[in-house]
Order: structure tokens, then C-alpha cells, then sequence
């Protein structure tokens, strides 16, 4: 039998107990094994084959050479485990999936900045629930394309802050309608995918779950010390054979 890849999964002292149940399932259902990491407690990057940074509260401006604003709250001790996490990570040549809060903190790590209250920059709608009623439309070209096999998107939406100057070696994936960055990739080896949508709570749409298969199939890659990015690209070939056409006709196909 295959040995389940096993994954690290971030999470808040404060919400964990009830986020990590989702993300064990959607990493189950995708061929993995998680496990729980959380500021305080031990992490252990050799117990992992691959990171996901989990989402919750704000990421401290001070690490982009921003200003603390009043009524941010924030978590320092989560803020410094998760950026130990993604440099040793990236050392390590391991694959990551950032989700909200974590893609934030990807391009942080990589040198990039934030917006503290984006929709303060962008002419966005401002959506706050966990159901998939915001709109992104998904950039053609990219791995989450091939991914989800979908032009746009339906997804939740509870964020504040999101992604301004891009980290290093990182492209843009989708957007909103306002054009606010809503996910973000590498565009090399090791595997990183950020999205500012909470997929674990949308479990019951393939296009989100695919996103943890596609780390899933790196993180396998990686323990094999084969092409991440090549071993997501092929389980997207395997499991959406009329993916293409979705982008050749946007027009009439509906956000899933």
C-alpha cells in the first residue's frame, strides 16, 4: 500500500480545534495524512513531506516594513512559527499551499508586501462568509487553471488584508472583480500555491478540492526528488481532460 504523504498544517491557537477537522479531511480525501502545527507546540519539518499555513488573524506590518494599525489583532508567536516554517520549508525544497492568512504570509516571506485594508484600494465587493459567494476570475495560463480546470471561481471570502508587491519568484493567478490579487504561485520548483479563499470549507466542490490533491501529488514528487510542479501539471492532465476548453470558451461557463 502507498504511504499517505504527510502534511503539517498551521493553524490558530484560538480557532484550530475547529479548522484542523476540515483541513484533516480535505488532505484525506486528497491521498494525505495532517498533521497539527500551532505557535507553542513543537514543528517538526522532518516528520513532513509537505506545509500548509492554515488562516486566522492578521500578519504583523512590521515584517513588510508596514504600520500596526489600531484594531488589527494580531498573533507574533504565529507570525514567527510560520515564517521559520516557510524558509525552512523553501530550503528543504518542500511544497506549500498557503490559504488566506497563509498566502499572505508566502509572499511576506518572499519579500513581498500587503494591504492592510484592501478594499480600501480596490473598487472590490466586500463579501464576509464562509460560503462560496464571491466571484474570481482564475489568470488562463497558471497552475490553478489546470488545477481547478475553471475560468472563475465561486469562493468565500474573510479577509481584510491581501497581497500588494509580490514576493519573489511569484505570478498572480486570479483576481476579483476589483482586480484584488486572490491567489498567487510560483513559477518553479518548490510547489507554492496561495489563495486567499478558504477552500477547506468548500469541500463539496471538486475545484477546491483539487487544490489539496495538487499538494498532495507535489509532496509525493518531493519525497521522490522529482519535478513538483511537473507531478501537479500531470494530476491535472489525469483527472480534467476537458479543462482546456473550459478557457476557450469563458463566456457561458459558470463560477463553480
Amino acid at each position: 500500500m502507498t504511504r499517505r504523504p504527510i502534511i503539517g498544517v498551521t493553524v490558530s491557537n484560538r480557532s484550530g480545534w475547529r479548522i484542523f477537522p476540515l483541513m484533516w479531511l480535505n488532505i484525506r480525501l486528497a491521498g494525505g495524512r495532517a498533521i497539527k502545527w500551532r505557535a507553542g507546540r513543537e514543528v517538526d519539518l522532518d516528520a513532513v513531506d509537505g506545509v500548509v499555513i492554515g488562516g486566522g488573524d492578521d500578519i504583523a506590518p512590521t515584517l513588510y516594513g508596514g504600520e500596526v494599525h489600531v484594531g488589527v489583532r494580531l498573533d507574533p508567536a504565529r507570525d514567527e512559527m510560520e515564517s521559520r516554517v516557510l524558509r525552512n520549508a523553501f530550503e528543504r525544497n518542500m511544497p506549500i499551499l498557503g490559504i488566506c492568512r497563509g498566502a499572505q504570509m508566502l509572499n511576506v516571506v518572499l519579500g513581498g508586501n500587503l494591504h492592510q485594508d484592501a478594499y480600501d484600494v480596490y473598487d472590490s465587493p466586500f463579501v464576509k462568509t464562509i460560503l462560496p459567494k464571491k466571484r474570481v476570475d482564475v489568470v488562463a495560463d497558471s497552475l490553478l487553471a489546470r488545477t481547478t480546470g475553471r475560468p472563475c471561481l465561486r469562493v468565500n471570502a474573510l479577509h481584510t488584508q491581501a497581497v500588494n508587491d509580490l514576493g519573489r519568484g511569484l505570478r498572480v493567478a486570479a483576481r476579483d472583480q476589483g482586480g484584488m490579487i486572490q491567489a498567487v504561485e510560483r513559477i518553479r520548483d518548490p510547489f507554492a500555491l496561495g489563495v486567499q479563499w478558504h477552500p477547506e470549507h468548500i469541500f463539496y466542490r471538486r475545484a477546491h478540492r483539487r487544490l489539496f490533491r495538487a499538494l498532495v501529488e507535489a509532496a509525493r514528487a518531493s519525497t521522490a526528488r522529482s519535478g513538483q510542479l511537473e507531478a501537479a501539471e500531470a494530476e491535472a492532465r489525469l483527472n480534467m481532460p476537458g479543462a482546456g476548453a473550459a478557457f476557450r470558451d469563458v463566456g457561458p461557463t459558470p463560477p463553480l
